[in-house]
């Protein structure tokens, strides 16, 4: 849930800052579809569904990263969209070499107060992990427990350059004349 927090406080940000999110409609992006199927899958496979086979459970989660990948490099013209695929990669790469699940710290688990679930996880204190580092090693105990990573940091830092550079875009002459008129500056 933490993670949909930030995505919409990247999205609040825009207006706040000055932007205008209309401007997200002009974006021209392709295969629009992947990213949200990925998402959701990932989204059924941890909360609905998550009793079954460990391997195809872990699979799938593999596979949910591989639609991103394509989804990512169909727009990767995009600004922000390298930088997200960077974060993407360092989380794809933590989650394939421990065999379809994101390593975490147990330590980062405990001070975010959560504690292991049952069935599959797409993120769980492991025995021996390989690239902890690039794990979910950063405790988030408020407002909504969880633990990121590094990869997530960056996404969240490519989605917010996105987001800025997408809804910027060249100010008008007729918003630069109304903001510089005598009536603008007296209100």
């Amino acid at each position: 849930m933490i993670l949909f927090l930030l995505a919409a406080l990247c999205v609040v940000s825009v207006p706040l800052t000055g932007g205008s999110l209309r401007r997200l409609a002009t974006l021209r992006v392709r295969w629009l579809w992947l990213g949200p199927v990925a998402l959701l899958i990932q989204l059924v496979l941890v909360t609905f569904a998550p009793g079954g086979s460990e391997t195809v459970h872990a699979a799938i989660h593999i596979g949910t990263y591989v639609l991103l990948g394509a989804f990512l490099w169909a727009n990767r013209r995009l600004p922000g969209v390298s930088v997200i695929g960077v974060g993407t990669v360092l989380n794809g790469l933590a989650i394939v070499v421990n065999r379809g699940v994101m390593p975490t710290a147990a330590t980062a688990e405990r001070l975010a107060g959560l504690s292991a679930g049952r069935g599959f996880q797409n993120s769980a204190v492991m025995a021996h992990p390989h690239l902890l580092w690039l794990g979910d090693i950063i405790p988030v105990a408020w407002p909504l427990p969880n633990v990121l990573s590094v990869g997530d940091c960056v996404i969240f830092l490519g989605l917010l350059f996105l987001l800025h550079r997408a809804c910027r875009g060249e100010r008008t002459e007729q918003e630069v004349m109304s903001a510089s008129s005598p009536e603008a500056v007296v209100s």
